[in-house]
């Protein structure tokens, strides 16, 4: 609303604009068509510049900060050379016409701001070895990005985590997260490609919820040329964008936080919100197969936490009683380790 408001203040602007030249030119000709046609001119100009505007909402600050730095830096090196020319045109003052001299030192201004123009927008990217203390950085306000990786995306709970309003910062996908996603869901095998349309799916909730703003990024910086691993790219792109990576990726993981970035894991955030177990505490589970060490039985809870039964081998498919002796918390998930309390028997039998 508010760009609106400027575009529209723009052309009342240029319009007031036009009329004062109009009114001018009127003045210094008898002719009525060349003040209509300079007030044409000019509103056309106007309206030629908002739509170019309008056409191309995704400016790049990099671009017009090299843009307007090479105009500055263009006009002071023009006025400087217009000093050191001067004494010669006044040498040549009476052969050479004012208005040539005029045209010449315009025509130079356009020369020296084409170039500075050019070549800051092809080093653009250098600026901090031209200008040790000047870089042009993105400066971050307010909750910094949450950015997805395509693990996270799939397993679906980071939409249940926004459906409860835990989160206020913008979700970032990169195109080429997306493109990812888009050829599991295209791949031929058919677990591989339920896997990527449940992303999508749940990517098409996420845009749907009211209160999450969820962005597709095209990711386009320098400082991904050349990289084609993902989680690589992921890693470098975040960093760049001041935000952290969500993920579920054990080694994505390990790498973000090697390279000095932020990371939010789910199965971390899952296992914090499990209730706690201490040891010698009792409970009470079903055992369902046999453990990777002699004598041990394997239960799950409720919330898929894994329970380790001591000597529980001879209890599969009953649910006994357990005493927690010791609980094993990991990125992966939680582990408790518990042996059967002696005075309690097993509360059912049933066949596995």
């Amino acid at each position: 609303m508010l760009l609106i408001a400027i575009r529209a203040v723009f052309i009342f602007a240029t319009v007031g604009l036009a009329t004062r030249m109009a009114t001018l030119t009127s003045g210094m000709v008898n002719t009525p068509i060349l003040p209509a046609a300079v007030f044409l001119g000019i509103l056309a100009a106007g309206i030629g510049i908002v739509m170019i505007d309008w056409l191309t909402p995704r400016k790049r600050i990099q671009t017009i900060s090299a843009i307007y730095f090479g105009l500055i830096v263009g006009l002071i090196l023009s006025n400087l050379l217009q000093v050191t020319l001067q004494p010669t045109f006044d040498m040549f003052s009476k052969p050479m016409k004012e208005g040539f001299e005029q045209a010449l030192l315009a025509l130079f201004t356009v020369i020296i701001c084409y170039f500075c123009v050019s070549t800051l927008l092809q080093t653009k990217d250098d600026f901090r070895f031209v200008i040790p203390y000047v870089e042009f950085s993105r400066e971050i306000k307010g909750p910094r990005p949450l950015v997805l990786d395509t693990s996270v995306i799939i397993d679906g709970r980071i939409a249940d985590v926004a459906k409860a309003r835990m989160i206020d910062q913008p979700l970032v996908v990169p195109r080429f997260v997306l493109h990812e996603l888009q050829a599991i869901a295209d791949s031929s095998d058919k677990l591989r490609r339920n896997r990527g349309r449940r992303g999508l799916d749940i990517l098409k909730q996420l845009q749907e919820m009211e209160g999450i703003e969820v962005r597709i990024d095209d990711a386009d910086i320098p400082e991904l040329t050349g990289v084609r691993e993902v989680d690589h790219r992921l890693v470098v792109y975040t960093k760049h964008l001041g935000g952290k990576v969500v993920t579920n990726d054990y080694n994505l993981n390990k790498i973000a936080r090697l390279q000095g970035v932020e990371v939010i894991n789910l199965n971390d955030l899952a296992n914090a919100l499990k209730p706690i177990v201490l040891p010698g505490e009792m409970l009470t589970v079903k055992l369902m197969k046999r453990g990777e060490e002699p004598g041990q039985g394997i239960g799950y809870l409720d919330d898929g936490t894994m329970i380790v039964a001591e000597q529980g081998v001879g209890y599969l498919g009953e649910i006994v009683k357990i005493t927690v002796t010791s609980v094993l918390q990991t990125s992966a998930g939680r582990m408790i380790f518990g042996r059967l309390d002696p005075a309690n028997k097993p509360a059912s039998r049933e066949a596995v």
